[in-house]
């Protein structure tokens, strides 16, 4: 067994101590189905995803008390394992409180009646809590990162002392028991971590930040302060999460200490009633790249596969103010508009970031190693639009210089005539000229070393490394490239590519590297890489692919790619609405499903609806609901074995509702309740592999 070795220094993590840059999303296996998870871990790790992290849900695991459920969607142990065989590691976030939108925060009713207060240095609640991490141990037994498996961290409650619990030295000697009982019991792991934000305590363990690009936890039914998220600062708090709770004091730990993490990136957002913002691709995508040009060293991700909460035995599992909590979240729905959603389906979002974890895979050991250099005029205020917002990574040499113009649901003012200048200690590095846009935001390369030579400055951002005979580096833009190089290089190591065509490209590993430009997905199968596209797809190939993809054809050059279309048209599966029921402020829909006959991946059923709200059920049984955005409503039917007929019931959203949401709907008589469309998405797949 190869042993790898994880560590930290103050300024990053380390791998076989080497500087380490890691991608980590959240995935809860408890909120998805277990026939699913391989194909949702490959999703996970084709867009870059190298730790998935996951709560470990009290309440989904011992509702009823002394009686654990590990069975089906809960089977940890499973998971676990499924985790190591996609050749992923893991972090398990044990609570005992997690929140992460769940009824009790995780805990079970029963423990809530024990007569004793939850979440304080009182002995009678740290041995239902030492019975329980006892059995959380059996579970993964074997699979910690010391005996050759996949967990190589663990994170110890959440918001502590932020969200509930003790402050100051009490807080921290409750953070460093939970602590030490873990360790004691048998999870010995390279890393233990703790939230950090909003004056929690983190009991000298790692701390994680965060921070999103909306709050639909706040009470308002208003907008809301500009995020400070989208502002180049050295400041590491989102002041903004969990201030359902109350605004937290700051930060409790030695920044000096620790390098800048985080584990709860906002991937999306999870609405809740009464606050329903959108998070929209760009969102997340200029927020990651602010937090990298403020010198993040881990992009971890909350949520980055959304999924649906478990059937209780004797409740629903959801979030809600009947059990004193500040929202009321879907009984079911736990989609977060995550950059993979609720049923698997890509998302913009997920292309978006992608971008970055394509560059981050490839060059982010020496981005570790280049602290951020904030200008000190940079603004400050998120609700300040007019000046330019600007950071710069370098390690005295070479780096990024990262630029921002976007702020969600602001208009920025344009910028023509912008010369980004970095000042080196020895030098000054001038980029050309150019006009900066509202939304923009891009990060360029200075001094970076292409073989034998060095791209001075270039108006072109990186994306990723192809190693073949010669290495090929491939630059993105909007813009015309600009390329100021000191030295020769070989024809083939320069290949620009449009933005667009940046966010559809994957690379993989045959006998070479390959980048392949697509619309579909491309990931994992053993052997080989699965496409998945739907009709009307192609394919195209930088490098020439050795061989064509079942089910394609070879169509010429397009410049220096190998074009591949789709030789056969596939048919689709096709729905439609065969009857309405009005009654009572809601209508009933039934809708009716033709599958094509044809081998499917996927099939999606895709709503466009007005409403507060709506069900779904499959012959009489109640499947899940979803609380209405302004988005489509979008359900896969092959994980429910292609039923025929599904029910949909439409409440109906009145005028005037204590609601917030980016854009009304149209009303009719004062109220809004319609699908107004009904379509499908059908996914086909195909394989890559040097051989068939």
């Amino acid at each position: 067994m190869n042993y790898t070795d994880y560590g930290f220094k103050p300024e990053y993590l380390t791998k076989n101590n080497q500087p380490w840059f890691p991608m980590m999303g959240e995935f809860h296996y408890s909120r998805y189905p277990k026939k699913l998870w391989r194909d949702a871990l490959y999703k996970m790790k084709a867009g870059g995803i190298e730790i998935v992290s996951t709560y470990a849900f009290w309440i989904h695991h011992e509702e009823m008390e002394g009686e654990y459920d590990f069975t089906g969607r809960r089977d940890l142990r499973e998971f676990t394992k499924t985790v190591m065989d996609c050749g992923l590691t893991m972090f398990l976030r044990i609570g005992p409180w997690c929140h992460g939108e769940v009824r009790n925060g995780g805990f079970p009713d029963w423990l809530l009646h024990k007569g004793f207060e939850v979440r304080t240095n009182n002995e009678e609640y740290f041995h239902e809590v030492f019975k329980y991490y006892t059995k959380l141990l059996e579970q993964v037994e074997g699979y910690l990162h010391k005996d050759g498996g996949p967990i190589i961290g663990i994170q110890i409650e959440n918001e502590y002392g932020h969200a509930g619990g003790l402050t100051g030295e009490d807080g921290e000697t409750h953070m460093r028991r939970l602590k030490k009982m873990a360790e004691d019991i048998g999870f010995k792991v390279p890393y233990y971590t703790a939230t950090g934000w909003g004056g929690a305590m983190t009991g000298g363990m790692l701390p994680v930040m965060g921070g999103y690009c909306e709050a639909p936890w706040d009470q308002r039914i208003t907008e809301i302060e500009p995020s400070g998220n989208y502002i180049f600062t050295y400041e590491r708090n989102d002041h903004n999460i969990g201030s359902d709770y109350g605004f937290g004091t700051g930060i409790t730990y030695d920044l000096t200490k620790f390098p800048f993490l985080t584990a709860e990136l906002g991937g999306g957002l999870q609405v809740t009633k009464h606050r329903r913002p959108i998070a929209h691709s760009k969102d997340i995508g200029a927020m990651s790249m602010v937090k990298l040009g403020c010198g993040v060293n881990l992009l971890g991700y909350y949520m980055y596969h959304g999924g649906t909460n478990p059937k209780g035995k004797f409740t629903t599992l959801q979030e809600s103010k009947e059990t004193g909590y500040p929202s009321d979240l879907p009984l079911y729905s736990y989609d977060f508009a995550a950059p993979i959603r609720e049923y698997g389906q890509i998302s913009e979002t997920y292309k978006e970031i992608k971008l970055l974890a394509m560059f981050i895979q490839d060059f982010g050991s020496e981005l570790c190693k280049m602290p951020a250099f904030i200008p000190i005029d940079n603004p400050i205020i998120p609700s300040d639009v007019t000046k330019l917002r600007t950071s710069v990574r370098h390690n005295g040499t070479s780096g990024y210089v990262f630029v921002n113009n976007y702020q969600k649901n602001q208009t920025m003012a344009e910028h023509t005539e912008v010369r980004l200048t970095v000042e080196l200690p020895k030098e000054t590095i001038q980029f050309p000229l150019i006009t900066v846009k509202n939304r923009d935001y891009f990060f360029y390369p200075f001094h970076m070393k292409i073989g034998k030579a060095t791209l001075v400055a270039a108006l072109a951002t990186p994306l990723c490394k192809l190693e073949g005979d010669n290495t090929t580096y491939v630059f993105y833009g909007d813009r015309e490239p600009q390329f100021q190089i000191e030295g020769e290089i070989k024809e083939d190591t320069l290949l620009w590519i449009s933005r667009e065509e940046a966010k559809n490209a994957w690379k993989v590993r045959l006998d070479r590297d390959y980048l392949i430009i697509t619309d579909g997905t491309i990931m994992e199968q053993m052997p080989g890489y699965e496409v998945r596209y739907q009709n009307n797809s192609d394919l195209k190939s930088y490098p020439e692919l050795k061989v064509c993809p079942d089910g394609f054809e070879f169509a010429g050059m397009e410049g220096r790619f190998a074009k591949y279309i789709q030789s056969v048209k596939h048919s689709e599966c096709t729905a439609k609405i065969s009857s309405i029921k009005e009654k009572n402020n809601q209508k009933k829909y039934e809708i009716s499903i033709q599958y094509t006959k044809e081998p499917l991946k996927e099939c999606y059923l895709i709503l466009d609806f007005v409403g507060e709200s709506l069900t779904y059920s499959i012959n009489g049984e109640l499947i899940g609901d979803w609380f209405y955005t302004g988005q489509p409503f979008i359900l896969e039917l092959t994980r429910f074995h292609n039923p025929n007929n599904i029910s949909i019931t439409v409440e109906a959203l009145h005028k005037g509702a204590p609601i917030y949401l980016e854009e009304w709907p149209d009303w009719k008589d004062g109220y809004a309740c319609n699908i107004d469309n009904i379509d499908t998405k059908s996914i086909f797949c195909t394989t890559i592999s040097e051989n068939h």
